[in-house]
């Protein structure tokens, strides 16, 4: 087994364990902390990623940003394991895999490039902002995508924050991560 896959099972455990109101405070908690990120509060387009299982919990945040108007675009899983995006619109429809995505209509791979903000999911960052996720890739390849300058963050619990990860060519960096207990950002 390698370096990675032992982090990944051993990130992935620890989440296991959180209990379910400590899941539900701790999503509460990443909403305040990424709606008041100054990129966040004057986004227009946000894009953003319906949580599942015990990854940390990102229903409050899309509540909040619905709340305020903020276009939020959420990912599309494609058979492929590219993301397509759509508009959430409020409904959020069974997919492949256990997910939620919208069931409106698919802007394309490339729409992620229109995000003012882009946050993703992760399983932890090193301090260089070098971030490791499940390992099929997703999002390493819309990260890419990404323009220059546009604020990309992952969300994480606060002990995957400053984690040394196994770093591959593939691999995109972050800007930022924020938890429950606040936002770093890298340079």
């Amino acid at each position: 087994m390698g370096r990675k896959t032992a982090l990944r099972d051993q990130l992935l455990t620890t989440r296991r364990r959180i209990g379910l109101p400590e899941l539900g405070s701790l999503a509460r908690s990443l909403a305040e902390v990424v709606i008041e990120i100054p990129e966040v509060r004057r986004a227009a387009t946000v894009a953003l990623y319906v949580s599942i299982g015990t990854e940390p919990g990102t229903g409050p945040l899309l509540d909040e940003l619905d709340a305020a108007g903020t276009r939020v675009l959420l990912p599309c899983l494609l058979p492929d394991n590219d993301l397509d995006w759509a508009v959430y619109d409020g409904d959020l429809v069974r997919a492949p895999r256990g997910l939620l995505e919208p069931g409106g209509e698919r802007l394309g791979v490339t729409a992620v490039a229109d995000a003012d903000v882009v946050l993703v999911p992760g399983l932890a960052v090193d301090p260089q902002g070098r971030r490791m996720g499940r390992g099929g890739g997703s999002y390493d390849r819309i990260l890419a995508r990404v323009p220059a300058g546009t604020l990309t963050c992952v969300l994480l619990y606060p002990w995957e924050i400053g984690v040394s990860v196994p770093v591959e060519p593939h691999d995109q960096a972050v800007g930022a991560a924020a938890s429950a207990e606040g936002m770093q950002r890298f340079s």
